[in-house]
């Protein structure tokens, strides 16, 4: 475990960074920043790293179950929505990172770059043959909607004697 230390010291964001994964027997720090500042090039994150900032939201509503992921600069193209094993809803794509050219500096490298997947078990009540999905602005909504519920027919008996 170490400290790293950034080259400029009136930038806030800048300042001592600990990165807890140092030393550990992977090929990237989650921290993407060269170690020393005598280095003139990035240390990008390897293309197999994982796109963790996938965020997704799921909220029920009494018709269907909504999705809503949260995909800025990745197409519709670049997306994949599936069902496999009969309820479980998965959602992938990639975003690929920024070609590095040999005459430009960075001074900050902070998007996420890689693959993403995340799956959610969806309940019983999915109608998984109307799922539907749709991406604007940069938003993914994948709706479900529900089965009706079935409210339970009440018969009344009358009672003899």
């Amino acid at each position: 475990m170490s400290i790293t230390r950034r080259s400029n010291v009136f930038d806030p964001f800048s300042l001592d960074l600990w990165d807890p994964f140092d030393g550990f027997p992977f090929n990237h720090s989650l921290l993407s920043f060269p170690r020393s500042s005598s280095s003139s090039s990035l240390s990008f994150p390897s293309d197999t790293s994982s796109f963790a900032a996938a965020r997704i939201d799921w909220k029920e509503t009494p018709e269907a179950h909504v999705f809503k992921a949260d995909l800025p600069g990745i197409k519709k193209e670049e997306v994949k929505v599936e069902v496999e094993d009969g309820n479980v809803l998965q959602i992938s794509g990639e975003r690929t990172r920024e070609n590095e050219e040999k005459n430009d500096t960075w001074h900050r490298v902070e998007r996420s770059s890689g693959k993403f997947l995340r799956r959610f078990r969806l309940p019983e009540n999915a109608k998984m043959d109307q799922i539907k999905a749709a991406m604007e602005n940069g938003v993914l909504t994948v709706t479900v909607p529900k089965e009706e519920v079935k409210k339970p027919e009440v018969k009344s008996i009358e009672i003899s004697g």
